[in-house]
């Protein structure tokens, strides 16, 4: 393979820059006009154990502000993935063998595990932590009316997405100390039960204070790490 000078490296870095830069612009474009939609669908959940509730809007720029915050993460999140394949495209030449067959899985496996773990929230954390909280209100010994802010709600709602998309990144966390020769196998079960307490800990920390949605991180976390094991290569098999 031809070498680069150091500005053909800068000019290749600059293209590819640009180009995630452009993918950004259209598709932070194209998030303005889905957002509506993209808002319908986050409401989903709470609608459907709430079929008569309404979100409240409290003030005017109320309506531009969750917009464009919607189409700012559909951007986001469309973009990443070209993101990963361009920096994966830069770097790929300059790797060795060994380096390419650990950062290549990442690069693909990342993108498809935060998505696994925001449906998890969507499909799962959703509809018990909705009704959880809209029948603990409901419940009220004194004269209330519930009504969500809708920018307050949306909020909680991404920010659980995103909770557990990265919470669902901790097989690649840990093959990767595997595969660098950081966490053998053997140590790994060897600290399962300290793990185990660390993951019921960054449940209770990055959740809701309700059993419910801690539990819901937690489980599937514990079942990540110990799928994580079938990977997982002992120190002289490394």
């Amino acid at each position: 393979m031809k070498k680069m000078t150091m500005m053909q490296h800068f000019t290749e870095l600059r293209r590819r820059i640009l180009w995630v830069f452009g993918i950004f612009v259209i598709t932070l474009v194209t998030g303005w006009y889905l957002s509506p939609w993209l808002q319908e669908l986050l409401t989903v959940p709470l609608l459907n154990v709430w079929p008569d509730g309404e979100l409240l809007y409290t003030g005017l720029a109320d309506g531009l502000m969750i917009r464009f915050s919607l189409a700012m993460w559909f951007a986001l999140l469309v973009t990443l993935p070209f993101a990963l394949w361009h920096l994966w495209a830069f770097i790929e030449p300059g790797l060795h063998k060994n380096e390419k067959s650990i950062i290549w899985p990442i690069l693909i496996c990342s993108p498809i595990l935060f998505l696994i773990g925001a449906c998890f929230a969507f499909y799962v954390l959703f509809p018990f932590v909705f009704g959880f909280f809209i029948q603990l209100n409901q419940e009220s010994t004194v004269p209330s009316v519930l009504l969500p802010v809708a920018k307050d709600y949306l909020s909680f709602a991404i920010g659980m997405l995103k909770v557990f998309g990265l919470a669902f990144q901790l097989p690649l966390v840990l093959v990767l100390l595997n595969r660098v020769g950081i966490l053998s196998r053997a140590r790994a079960v060897k600290m399962r039960r300290y793990i185990i307490v660390l993951i019921v800990v960054v449940a209770a920390v990055l959740t809701p204070p309700d059993v419910v949605s801690q539990i819901l991180l937690a489980l599937p976390m514990w079942g990540l790490f110990e799928a994580s094991l079938l990977f997982m290569r002992d120190e002289k098999n490394q």
